[in-house]
Parts: structure tokens; C-alpha cells; sequence
């Protein structure tokens, strides 16, 4: 039996977005088909989107689940002629027409179910973001090939948020999935770690764990365009690009010797002159 969330603005059963639903075991939960609402859901086995109206909005709101990396297969219930409508920029691992008989429902959620679990053992067990390197095996954390002295909890923290680049979590969440059910502390303890997780990362990466104001706290990826804006700031701080003679030294020799030539500044040049005009001199004298 799997965990199934199902998101809808209907006002309705799940039975009437899926009719086959009714007929089969699975957990269903409702929830409206918003992102901010699956910050306070708790995780699924799939998700199930209801796409039979409103379908711009649908497409964003899938494109937004993929890109949070919900971390289940994400199916789409439509009607047949929305079927026209959905392509692969949707970044859905299925589609269900809501006419679906129980038996493809439940073929359709198992071969989903059973791909994820393919890609979760074929992924290797080292998570890299950038120059944090997490690797499941051993138990260890690097940040540019230098150990991290974490403690248990520590490093389960940031495996987690690692694994999930970009997901927004609150702090109840991350108290289930990293400390257990059976965890009867307070949430203050996920700050407490947070704080010395930063504490740990150094000034110069403590900001790969960010805060969403009143919600809780995501692992921020690096980018690699924010390196590429610092290079192209220097580029242009540097005095010798904004100056085009000082960086190109042939116009610079020829914009010499013209001025010493053409404007009298130059001793050699003055000197060359008055040597010219002194025969003219001395024949009118004589």
C-alpha cells in the first residue's frame, strides 16, 4: 500500500478526481494544488496533480514541484483532451486520463513507485553541491577536500538538505525526517544544529544552508554564474582595459612620435626646425 498525496482546488473527494481510487488501498491525503501548501505536507510515496481544469496553471505549478525536486514520481490526472496539452517541458514522470480503471491506476503507481527505487540504488553514495562533497558510505563531509568534524546528527542534517537542493523544509519536517517519530524535542534543537552547521561551513560557505523567513531552511546550490559575474567585475575594474593606449602599446609609440612631429612640443622636433631656418637667414642678410 503507498502513500498518496493528491493536489486539487476541487471541492471534492479524491473519488471524484479519480474515481478508481475508491476501489484500491492506497493512503490518500488531499491537499490544494499550491506550492506553499506542500511546505507543512508530509512526504508521499507519489504525488498526484488533478489537471482536468486550468491547465496553465497546472503546467506551473508541476514545472515548480519538479524543479523543488519533490522527491516521489509526480502523475497527472487529465481529461482526455488535456491530453493534447501536456509535453515533457511539464517535467512529469506520468499521466492518467481520470477515466483510468483501477487495475491501470495501480499498474501506472507501480511502475512509478518501482523507478524511483531503481534511481535511488543506482545513484552513487557520495552527494556533491559544489565544494561540499557528502558521502553516505563513510560517514564524512568535505568542503574543498577538507574534512568536516560533524556530529552524527550534524552530518544527517546536511545529507538531507544536500540531498534535496532548492527544497524549502520547516523545522517540524526536518525534526521527523532526521531525528524520528520517537523524537520528543522541541524544534529549537533543528536551529541549535543549524547554528553550528553554519558555525562548521566557515563565513565563506555558511550560506549553503539558508533560512526562508517564518517557514525554515533550504540548501542553497552554488552557481556557477555568480562566479562568472565576479570574474566579469574585475575585468572591468581593471584600470589597464578601460584605457585603450596603455593597453596597446603600438598606438601608443605612434601617438608619441605624431606629437613629436606635429606640435612642436619636442625638443628634437624644435631643434630640426630653426636648423632649417637659418641659411634663409644669412643669405638675406648678405
Amino acid at each position: 500500500m503507498s502513500s498518496l498525496l493528491l493536489l486539487t482546488n476541487a471541492l471534492q473527494p479524491s473519488t471524484e478526481v479519480l474515481p478508481a481510487l475508491g476501489l484500491l488501498l492506497h493512503s490518500v491525503r488531499v491537499a490544494p494544488a499550491e506550492g506553499p501548501a506542500l511546505v507543512d505536507t508530509p512526504g508521499a510515496d507519489v504525488i498526484l496533480v488533478d489537471g482536468r481544469r486550468d491547465l496553465p496553471q497546472v503546467r506551473s505549478l508541476c514545472q515548480l514541484l519538479r524543479s523543488t525536486g519533490p522527491g516521489c514520481p509526480l502523475i497527472l490526472v487529465v481529461t482526455e483532451g488535456g491530453l493534447a496539452a501536456v509535453t515533457a517541458d511539464w517535467g512529469i514522470d506520468d499521466v492518467l486520463l481520470d477515466t483510468a480503471g483501477p487495475a491501470e491506476v495501480e499498474a501506472r503507481l507501480r511502475l512509478a513507485t518501482g523507478r524511483q527505487q531503481i534511481t535511488a540504488d543506482d545513484s552513487p553514495m557520495e552527494i556533491r553541491n559544489g565544494d561540499l562533497s557528502v558521502d553516505e558510505a563513510t560517514y564524512s563531509a568535505k568542503l574543498k577536500g577538507r574534512v568536516l568534524d560533524l556530529t552524527f546528527k550534524e552530518f544527517e542534517l546536511l545529507k538531507y538538505l544536500a540531498q534535496h537542493p532548492g527544497r524549502v523544509f520547516t523545522r517540524a519536517q526536518l525534526l521527523q525526517e532526521v531525528w524520528g517519530y520517537d523524537y520528543f524535542g522541541g524544534t529549537r534543537t533543528v536551529d541549535v544544529h543549524v547554528r553550528r552547521l553554519r558555525a562548521k561551513l566557515g563565513p565563506e560557505h555558511e550560506s549553503l544552508i539558508g533560512t526562508v523567513r517564518n517557514v525554515g531552511y533550504r540548501f542553497v546550490a552554488p552557481e556557477k554564474a555568480d562566479r562568472s559575474g565576479e570574474g566579469r567585475k574585475q575585468a572591468s575594474s581593471n584600470p589597464a582595459s578601460s584605457n585603450p593606449a596603455s593597453s596597446n602599446p603600438a598606438s601608443a609609440t605612434t601617438a608619441s612620435s605624431d606629437t613629436a612631429s606635429g606640435n612642436g612640443t619636442s625638443p628634437e622636433g624644435t631643434g630640426a626646425v630653426e636648423a632649417a631656418e637659418e641659411p634663409v637667414v644669412e643669405h638675406v642678410k648678405g
